[in-house]
């Protein structure tokens, strides 16, 4: 029997304490592999294309750049694994720009330790992933007056929208719904349009708020 994959992580934190005791708990994982470390924003950076992580794990309270800047470099610099914030603010800023810069999850460091595991594997299966209690701090940093009631879409842009908010790809909503990968993308760019949003993350919290409460 071959055995699983092992997911490659990268730990970016300034606190040695705080990333040795992350190390412990993930390397007791078989599908978990901790290919590095870094202190700081910059030498995260340095540390992308030698070991070709799958996911950063990335706090935000970092001195010299922050993970919000980290973030931002990251994406500048094409890297298309996934990044978690994972730190002490629930400040609605933080939140609504790491979501804008394409975060895949962002949580908070007083999770229970089997609960951070859980939602790495969900972000590396392709789920937005969110501390408890800070779904409605991200739906308000995310609210934007030109956005439009949910009555207004169709009901299979309700559908899409429903399945986005569980952090599904284009090709298995697509098989989810008995449509193409195409119509998904149009479906989806017609949303993002008609809601005044910039991406599908804000799409993914944005309906988390609004298709739940109504139902």
């Amino acid at each position: 029997m071959n055995p699983s994959p092992q997911h490659r992580i990268l730990l970016v934190d300034d606190h040695p304490m705080m990333r040795h005791g992350i190390r412990q708990m993930l390397e007791l994982e078989d599908d978990f592999l901790i290919v590095g470390e870094a202190s700081q924003g910059e030498e995260a950076l340095s540390l992308i294309e030698p070991l070709r992580p799958d996911l950063v794990l990335l706090d935000n309270n970092m001195p010299q750049m922050n993970g919000i800047e980290t973030l931002r470099r990251l994406r500048a610099m094409h890297y298309t694994g996934k990044v978690l914030l994972f730190t002490v603010s629930d400040a609605e800023d933080d939140i609504r720009d790491a979501l804008r810069l394409d975060a895949d999850g962002y949580l908070l460091k007083d999770m229970e330790p089997e609960l951070l595991i859980q939602y790495i594997r969900d972000a590396l299966n392709g789920a937005l992933v969110i501390s408890p209690g800070l779904t409605q701090v991200m739906a308000q940093a995310l609210r934007a007056p030109a956005r439009q009631a949910v009555v207004e879409l169709t009901e299979r842009e309700r559908q899409v929208l429903k399945t986005i908010a569980s952090g599904f790809s284009n090709k298995v909503i697509g098989h989810k719904l008995g449509i193409t990968e195409g119509t998904v993308k149009v479906h989806v760019k017609n949303l993002l349009h008609k809601l005044g949003l910039r991406s599908r993350v804000e799409a993914a919290v944005w309906a988390m708020e609004h298709l739940r409460s109504a139902g």
